[in-house]
């Protein structure tokens, strides 16, 4: 089936990839390769690419250590019929993360899973990222694509200083300018008033969480490498959304 004409499949996808808190993992099972598949959290990279953080008491973990060829359904959780909402499979390799690698999937996931703080340092827990292959879209009739990874991950290309400060850039507006991230969800994303916090920011977008709400995407409306480029667009976008109410 081949997307009709006003569809953006690479848009959708890379919105699902950020937005996306929990998934279906399938994985391998050791010593038989018999398909097993399990709940799990999820967060995403600077890129987009998921990030897990998993027990090696678990089978889904075991699995993955004896055979790192992985896939991962991630669903919008539309109401209604599931089968009417838009949904992703990720297919790829599990990586597990160590060093500084290990320290940036730490930090990006407690930021969208903070209660995972209690036990993320636990000898058996570990963060994996899975680099991914390849992505298979289903989004309704006609719409159903398949997508090579360079299609829907962000380029970090020359965005070193925008990463080295997305965390300050995180807590200053979660501490300052919470009525800002407000606006942004109710007005240009159109999601109820709550306790809206930034969880994230890359180069194309800003993610916003709230207890018992569904993660939001605010995409930029262009490319940003620098803390100085963040600040402008921040205001620019506050700014229409104050002039949308």
């Amino acid at each position: 089936m081949q997307p009709t004409a006003n569809f953006q499949s690479a848009k959708l996808t890379r919105s699902l990839l950020r937005r996306s808190r929990q998934g279906a993992l399938a994985t391998l099972m050791a010593g038989t390769g018999d398909p097993y598949c399990s709940l799990v959290n999820v967060a995403s990279h600077y890129d987009g690419s998921p990030i897990l953080l998993i027990s090696r008491l678990a089978v889904h973990t075991k699995n993955v250590i004896g055979d790192s060829r992985v896939s991962l359904m991630l669903d919008e959780r539309a109401e209604g019929d599931p089968l009417e909402g838009s949904r992703i499979m990720v297919a790829g390799t599990a990586e597990e993360a160590g060093g500084e690698l290990k320290a940036t999937l730490r930090h990006r996931y407690l930021n969208v899973h903070p209660s995972a703080e209690s036990f993320a340092d636990f000898g058996d827990f570990s963060f994996f990222r899975i680099q991914p292959t390849g992505v298979h879209l289903v989004a309704g009739f006609g719409r159903i694509v398949d997508l090579k990874p360079e299609k829907i991950l962000t380029s970090l290309e020359g965005a070193e200083a925008l990463i080295e400060a997305e965390q300050s850039a995180i807590d200053h507006m979660n501490a300052d300018h919470r009525d800002a991230l407000n606006l942004y969800a109710t007005q240009l994303l159109g999601a109820e008033a709550a306790d809206w916090r930034c969880t994230g920011c890359d180069p194309d977008g800003l993610d916003i969480g709230a207890d018992k709400h569904d993660a939001l995407r605010l995409d930029f409306p262009r490319r940003i490498v620098t803390p100085g480029e963040l600040r402008v667009v921040l205001k620019e976008l506050v700014e229409k959304a104050r002039a949308a109410t």
